[in-house]
């Protein structure tokens, strides 16, 4: 969240306001508001995506799971079709020699034999064929085994055949030592008497149908009994009757899929199928992640969607907020700044007020003390008994000139009260600065304070008020005097700005002013000195406004202060 914040303040407080309006209680207020709304409008926006994506990612995983299950399903339905009628095949076969082959001859080992024989060419995989009578006596056989007389009786699958009719045992070795199974049918007789007969079936016939499955590669296909033992060779577990981990399904119909199987520490697609009249059940294994390799892309798909839609959505929920903070923020600076200017505009309109008043009842005795002035020079002009007459007329016009001297400074003092004509004329405003600094000459001498006044060697003629302009430059510059100490330095640079303007800077070297001060000092009655009255910057402000101008102050505490006033060439 730290990294965000300071995003946010890079977003909102760069620029030349960024430290305006600004507190640590505001910025924190903006803070919130941009956090909250980021946060509010994510969640209603991001929830909503990421559960459709989550919905969209279960459902297509799972429609991509059943796709894969269907081949599986079908290769195990294909091999049970196909192992079955195998089956069916040897069976039928054997049922069709023991019905219509008559007992004498199924009796005599040499007519077995070519039996036997045909049987091998004509349909392959048939090992021996033997005749059992009831007893359980092999009476004649064809093999390359001395199995003839091989007594059979104890045995389960003799037993089975007994009660059922047929028999398929599963795969074994024995006298052999070779992997087959047997097929055994029974063969009704007169007087309630049987035979069977008895054929072993070479597994490698089995091995043989399952190879033409045609699976994909890394696919095992095997057969196992219900005990889960291997009848024909697995890849993934070895030869013929080992033991598998493969627990085999009770109950199974035509086909089953098991998903997501452990074996090996991985997970596989399990198909079963059990083979009628047989021992037998078909299983193929397919690896989970060999089938998902293509979910896989198509997950890294879902996921960097996801992830590039959610950064696209928050990166513009935080530019559109932003905006908006910033537009509330500007508002908020316009508000502050209509609000500063309404209560200076009520300052001033006080000021303007008491001034008024204080310049009527200066106004009145000053026109008295005039008249009578006036009055005493007449007298002494018509009158010729007053002893030195001149001398007389001479304290007289003081007394003038002292009245309108002071007529005049009422008369500014009544510019806060109303709207004053300016009184425009060309001005030198180099020579005009240097009027300014020859009344402060004394001071900046007796204070050892170096002056130095940077003029270009061409500056345009201003068109604009003498008085005005000179009391502006008095107020600021005093001001200045006022903030160094002895021996301290004031720079004036004049030089032009854009525009058709001048720009007058005026640079000191003292105290400065603290930040917390820079949006106060142009308020009347707002000082710091002990002495000061406050109005001198505020009449100053007033002054470059009716002048058409502009005023701008930099400072820092200890290092000094700058004004830059900029001024119309000419008069607005």
């Amino acid at each position: 969240m730290a990294i965000f914040r300071r995003l946010f303040q890079g977003l909102l407080f760069s620029g030349k306001n960024g430290g305006a309006a600004g507190g640590g209680q505001q910025r924190d207020r903006y803070w919130r508001m941009w956090r909250n709304t980021v946060l509010a409008v994510s969640a209603v926006s991001l929830i909503p995506l990421v559960f459709m994506t989550a919905v969209n990612y279960y459902q297509f995983q799972r429609a991509l799971k059943v796709e894969m299950a269907h081949p599986i399903e079908r290769v195990a339905a294909a091999a049970k079709h196909s192992l079955e009628s195998f089956l069916e095949e040897r069976i039928g076969l054997l049922r069709y020699i023991s019905e219509r082959e008559a007992l004498d001859r199924l009796s005599d080992s040499a007519e077995l034999e070519a039996i036997h024989k045909r049987m091998k060419n004509t349909f392959g995989g048939f090992v021996d064929l033997g005749l059992i009578d009831a007893e359980g006596i092999q009476r004649s056989y064809s093999g390359p085994y001395g199995l003839l007389g091989k007594r059979y009786g104890d045995y389960a699958w003799f037993n089975e055949v007994y009660l059922r009719g047929i028999h398929v045992s599963d795969v074994f070795l024995g006298h052999r030592q070779i992997p087959h199974f047997v097929i055994a049918v029974k063969r009704e007789g007169e007087g309630g008497q049987y035979h069977v007969l008895r054929a072993t079936v070479d597994t490698e016939v089995l091995s043989q149908r399952l190879r033409s499955v045609g699976l994909k590669k890394g696919v095992d296909v095997f057969i196992v009994n219900r005990e889960g033992v291997l009848q024909t060779p697995s890849r993934l577990f070895g030869g013929v009757l080992a033991k598998t981990a493969v627990n085999v399904p009770v109950n199974v119909g035509e086909t089953e899929i098991m998903e997501d199987y452990p074996l090996k520490g991985e997970t596989y697609l399990v198909g079963y199928a059990y083979i009628s009249q047989s021992p037998f059940v078909f299983v193929v294994l397919a690896k989970t992640a060999d089938l998902m390799k293509g979910w896989f892309t198509i997950r890294t798909e879902f996921l960097g969607f996801l992830g590039a839609s959610m950064v696209v959505t928050v990166m513009l929920i935080m530019t559109i907020t932003s905006a908006w903070v910033r537009r509330i923020r500007e508002a908020d600076l316009r508000r502050e700044a209509t609000q500063h200017s309404a209560e200076h505009a009520n300052k001033m309109a006080l000021i303007g007020r008491l001034a008024a008043g204080v310049a009527h009842e200066i106004n009145n005795p000053l026109a008295i003390i005039n008249e009578k002035a006036g009055l005493l020079a007449d007298i002494v002009n018509a009158t010729g008994g007053i002893r030195n007459p001149e001398k007389m007329l001479k304290q007289l016009d003081s007394i003038e000139n002292s009245v309108k001297r002071c007529s005049g400074i009422t008369h500014r003092l009544l510019g806060f009260a109303k709207h004053m004509d300016l009184r425009s004329e060309p001005i030198a405003l180099d020579a005009l600065m240097r009027e300014v600094l020859g009344f402060l000459e004394k001071e900046a001498a007796f204070r050892k304070i170096n002056v130095n006044l940077d003029v270009p060697e061409v500056l345009p003629t201003l068109v604009s008020d003498r008085g005005q302009l000179q009391q502006l430059f008095l107020n600021i510059i005093n001001n200045a005097f006022d903030a160094m100490n002895n021996g301290g330095r004031l720079d004036i640079t004049i030089r032009r700005a854009d525009g058709g303007s001048v720009a007058v800077v005026i640079r000191d070297d003292g105290c400065g002013i603290p930040k917390q001060d820079l949006d106060r000092i142009f308020e009347p009655f707002f000082t710091k000195k002990a002495h000061g009255t406050g109005l001198g910057l505020s009449i100053s402000y007033g002054i470059v406004q009716k002048l058409g101008g502009q005023i701008r102050v930099e400072s820092e505490v200890g290092k000094g202060t700058a004004f830059t006033i900029t001024l119309p060439v000419a008069a607005r």
